[in-house]
């Protein structure tokens, strides 16, 4: 009888965690919180653009010499 009593809570905790652990696992995160419809360009992307200026300046002298 006792054997027969564990293998039923045995089934019942195998039974119970068939149906709600798929849920727990395939739960969705929260959607992320609204961000702005376009990206702050600061100082420095102007340094790079003007360094790269620079550098094919550099490069068209240098070819002429």
């Amino acid at each position: 009888m006792k054997k027969v009593l564990i293998a039923l809570l045995i089934i019942i905790v195998i039974a119970g965690l068939i149906m709600f652990l798929p849920d727990l696992a395939s739960a969705q995160p929260p959607p992320p919180p609204d961000k702005p419809d376009q990206a702050p360009i600061d100082g420095g992307l102007g340094l790079l653009a003007a360094a790269g200026g620079a550098y094919a300046i550099k490069k068209m002298r240098d070819k002429k010499k």
